[in-house]
């Protein structure tokens, strides 16, 4: 009965799907017999075969067998063969299976830190990416247009990396690379790197004509930093002020001349930069001998500075409190002559007078000045008791009156208070 349902089995074909397997992908093998085993009276094993290897370790039911990823090296002989007793088995032709392989394509260069700008002694890391390709995968790093090998990877990814420690200014170069997965190297473009050396610290030299400076000496300044890689900037100080710059295109130092004058003594000092960090040399005093007439020409000038600078506004000061002071003893003296109330007391020199005791005085200033005299009219009248017969509220003018004279020493009116006037 095993033998007739055997001989039932026409036909045993192995399937490969799919068609043109790509390496990378599944492939699945599918053993396939006519008639189909559900119109056969019996249950059918499979075991499928590489180059007279079984791929699986036992005989099953299920009619398929799957490579989740083919390689490369997965090509080669397949068959499979069914069973219905474990003696008697039927086999299916050979299939030769080709896995095929992406080729490489779309390699690049990538560079950490990015933008290529290393400082001496940093780390300098190669990426090596391709986008499509299968398989195994040959990296190649290389230095220069000359294309100078530097190392050689193989590794089953689409990305390598090759890193340099600890750069140095020799270092820097164009570099590229190349995946290689069996078709042929592809190469990525070239990417440039660089690598800085800051500035050390620099040194400032003055070279001078003679051991004593003296007013009208040249003095060349010279500053210079030992390391650092072109171009270099250097600027010069004199204490906290600037007095120019210089760059050097190719590295070295450079020199700035200096014209001395009597203001250029004090303390100097240099710095260089070449866009990584400014580094600032050490302070190097310069003394300059000033002769003893340019001495007393300077000393004579500051000391005349400082006097008019105290003195300036204290006359002006001064100036102003005397114009205020003989302002206000004019306003003072003139409004005290106009106006004075009552007759001053002093000897006076009468002419044309009666006897003192029996007359009344009435004084009208004249206002006549000469030299160090006032000149006062002062009206003389003789007062006599009124009878009754005379009418109240007589003018004192109506009676015998004389005009007297009085010349008085002129006073200070300047000097004079309005309550000594009064």
């Amino acid at each position: 009965m095993f033998l007739r349902l055997l001989l039932l089995i026409c036909e045993l074909f192995l399937i490969v799907s799919p068609s043109r397997p790509i390496e990378g992908n599944t492939m699945t093998l599918t053993c396939k017999t006519q008639p189909p085993p559900q119109k056969l009276d019996a249950k059918l094993q499979f075991l499928f075969y590489k180059d007279g290897r079984a791929l699986g370790p036992a005989l099953d039911s299920l009619p398929e067998f799957r490579i989740p990823v083919v390689r490369k090296e997965d090509s080669g002989s397949y068959w499979c063969q069914a069973k219905i007793t474990s003696i008697k088995a039927k086999l299916s032709r050979r299939v030769q299976i080709e896995i095929h392989r992406v080729p490489i394509g779309n390699v690049s260069l990538e560079i950490q830190p990015p933008g290529g700008h290393l400082i001496e002694g940093e780390k300098l890391v190669l990426v090596c990416l391709v986008t499509e390709g299968t398989g195994d995968i040959t990296f190649f790093w290389f230095r220069g247009a000359r294309g100078l090998s530097l190392k050689m990877k193989t590794q089953h990814s689409l990305m390598a990396t090759f890193e340099i420690s600890a750069v140095r200014e020799s270092d820097s170069d164009q570099y590229y690379c190349a995946a290689d997965n069996g078709y042929g190297p592809s190469f990525s473009e070239l990417v440039s790197i660089t690598v800085r050396i800051p500035v050390s610290r620099p040194v400032l030299t003055l070279r001078a004509p003679a051991a004593q400076l003296v007013v009208g000496h040249i003095v060349e300044l010279h500053c210079e930093a030992q390391r650092g890689s072109p171009p270099i900037l250097y600027q010069f100080y004199h204490e906290d002020g600037a007095l120019g710059n210089s760059s050097a295109p190719f590295g070295g130092g450079v020199s700035f001349n200096l014209s001395l004058t009597a203001e250029d003594s004090g303390n100097y000092y240099c710095e260089a930069n070449n866009g990584q960090v400014a580094q600032r040399s050490e302070v190097v005093p310069l003394n300059i001998t000033v002769p003893m007439e340019d001495r007393n020409e300077v000393l004579t000038s500051g000391v005349i500075e400082l006097v008019l600078g105290i003195l300036a506004p204290t006359t002006l000061a001064l100036l102003f409190c005397c114009w205020l002071k003989r302002k206000i003893g004019r306003r003072t003296a003139k409004d005290a002559v106009r106006s004075i109330p009552s007759p001053v007391p002093q000897e006076s020199t009468y002419f044309n007078s009666q006897a003192p005791e029996q007359l009344h005085f009435d004084y009208e200033n004249v206002n006549i000045v000469s030299g160090d005299e006032v000149y006062s009219l002062v009206y003389c009248v003789q007062q006599e008791q009124p009878s009754a017969a005379e009418p109240l509220g007589t003018h004192p003018g109506d009676k015998d009156s004389s005009a007297i004279y009085s010349r008085l020493k002129k006073a200070d009116l300047t000097d004079m208070d309005y309550d000594d006037v009064m």
